[in-house]
């Protein structure tokens, strides 16, 4: 049995869609010491509802593409809600632009799924340690973004939406409050809220304002004509 140099039994959260891939993860992390703690999620929604209802893991293992989520979006509605807990990316999606992605969104490591048991200890002991962990290899990129990889992200994200909530998405992006939004499309202002609320859901954001910059990055304009 492998064993971790830690002052107290270390308890973790795995959100990841992969049943298997999800059991592995866990049998490897309770290798580590007898009195390890795992709980696992399926999606994000799953795994912040169990944080709502008390979890306090020690380290969370989050996975970039789940059901309800996909990229950097999911690492930030976790990091809001656990701003001191270190938060591990591990995905097969190892390349430097994504790995720098989510160090700037406040991951403190990205382990590859390709990496093997040993690979992750090694990860875990840096984090324990105050440090970040990163594939070999990785070079970081300049200014930490993709333009063009966030801009295909959104229009894939884009495509979730119905025509309407794209439109009022549209009118969100022009600046326009809910009330101008109902007087254009003939609709209840209560019915652009609830329109609004699918919207930031189905594009991972908490905010109008995000909303708009994804719609502005993935040229909305030019997808509605």
């Amino acid at each position: 049995m492998m064993t971790l140099d830690t002052p107290t039994p270390r308890s973790f959260l795995v959100i990841d869609d992969h049943p298997l891939f999800c059991d592995a993860l866990s049998m490897t992390l309770r290798s580590f010491r007898d009195d390890t703690q795992v709980a696992t999620a399926n999606s994000l929604g799953q795994g912040l509802s169990a944080i709502d209802e008390g979890a306090a893991p020690d380290i969370v293992l989050l996975d970039l593409n789940l059901p309800d989520v996909d990229g950097v979006d999911g690492l930030t509605r976790l990091r809001q809600k656990l701003a001191d807990t270190p938060i591990v990316v591990v995905s097969s999606h190892d390349d430097d632009a994504v790995v720098t992605r989510v160090l700037k969104a406040g991951a403190v490591g990205f382990v590859s799924k390709k990496s093997g048991g040993s690979d992750l200890e090694a990860a875990l002991r840096k984090i324990w340690n105050g440090e970040t962990c990163v594939p070999k290899g990785y070079r970081p990129v300049a200014n930490g973004c993709n333009p063009a990889a966030d801009a295909q992200d959104g229009v894939a994200k884009l495509d979730l939406l119905t025509p309407q909530q794209r439109r009022i998405l549209m009118l969100v992006s022009e600046g326009r409050l809910n009330k101008q939004i109902a007087g254009d499309l003939s609709i209840a202002e209560t019915t652009v809220k609830a329109h609004i609320t699918v919207i930031l859901r189905k594009l991972g954001v908490q905010s109008r304002t995000q909303a708009a910059l994804m719609a502005q990055k993935a040229q909305l304009g030019s997808l509605l004509h």
